[in-house]
Parts: structure tokens; sequence; C-alpha cells
């Protein structure tokens, strides 16, 4: 016997996100309340150059309370394509454009609690093309060779969980073009 959905209230419509509460009949028939995070959807770039350098960039993130080295990332508008959004995202976050697209997976991010389901893509064939960069984002571009970043990876270096999904999602990828 399945969940079943009695009710969804929402709770609070976001710039990035909507939250509702869903009423939901257990399996066993009892009523639980549940806290929904709604998201259109992300997208996680793992740009590496003709060097082998994969961009990362560094921001500030309120909820960490500190700066982080990520990969670039960002939020689909709407219903655009993941695709498109890679596309987008690469420029504003490190200025480049990428050449090739390559789509290397896919996962939700915190499925306990959230919608959101983010597409992993490998960006090559840099080129300059910048795009403005978001209002609310400030961010320094940092290259690093690729078995270093896995490496960093591996030690727990990189404290962002996207990055490390992408960055392990890319790896036989990268050590295959990239050797």
């Amino acid at each position: 016997m399945p969940f079943e959905l009695i009710r969804s209230d929402m709770l609070l419509q976001g710039r990035a996100f909507n939250i509702k509460r869903d009423t939901l009949k257990t399996p066993d028939g009892r009523e639980t309340k549940l806290d929904i995070v709604e998201h259109t959807g992300s997208i996680v770039l793992i740009p590496i150059d003709q060097e082998g350098n994969v961009l990362f960039v560094h921001q500030y993130r309120h909820p960490a309370g500190r700066d982080l080295m990520e990969l670039p990332a960002g939020t689909r508008d709407g219903e655009e394509p993941f695709e498109e959004c890679a596309a987008r995202e690469i420029r504003e976050e490190t200025g480049m454009e990428a050449g090739r697209l390559l789509k290397i997976g896919e996962f939700y991010l915190v499925p306990g609690y959230s919608t959101e389901f983010m597409a992993v893509f490998l960006a090559t064939e840099l080129k300059e093309n910048p795009l403005q960069a978001d209002e609310d984002e400030f961010l320094q571009v940092e290259k690093i060779p690729w078995r270093q970043a896995i490496e960093m990876a591996e030690q727990i270096k990189i404290q962002d969980a996207k990055s490390l999904a992408g960055l392990f999602l890319a790896k036989p990828y990268l050590e295959k073009y990239f050797v």
C-alpha cells in the first residue's frame, strides 16, 4: 500500500523555491505531515580547459557562514531545458562558453525534503564568452589540474556535495581523455 496524499498547503513562495506542507496517509493508515522544498531543478558543471584544468568558483555561502570552493552550478529558469541552463550558467559563473556539453549524470540532491533534481555536465572546448553574473553572486574562478581536483575530493578537501558528486561522475571521462 503506497503513501496517499491527503492535502498540500503552500507555506512560502520564494525567489528560488517554494515550501509546502503535505499531509499523507501512511501505508499503515496513520496520518503524517512532511515539509517539502519545491525546486525547478539545477545543473552542475565540470568545466575542463585544453590543459586539463577544472574551473572551480569560490563564493560566499551564507548558510555555511563562509566561502566555499565549488564547481559552477545553477538553477533552471522555470522549465528551461537542463542543457540550456548549463550553457547559460557556465558563461555567467566562469566567463567561458562550452563548445561541447556532455550530460554524464543526474540525481536528486536531497530527496528527503526537496524535489530538486540536478543534471551533471562535462564542459569542454572552452572559449571566453562571459554573461553578466547574477546580482547576488561574487565569484572568483580558480583552475585546478583535474588529478589534483580528484585527490582533493577523495581527501574531503571539497565540502560541497554537488561538486563531490560531479567530480566522481566525471573521473572516468577525465581519465580517458586527459591522460
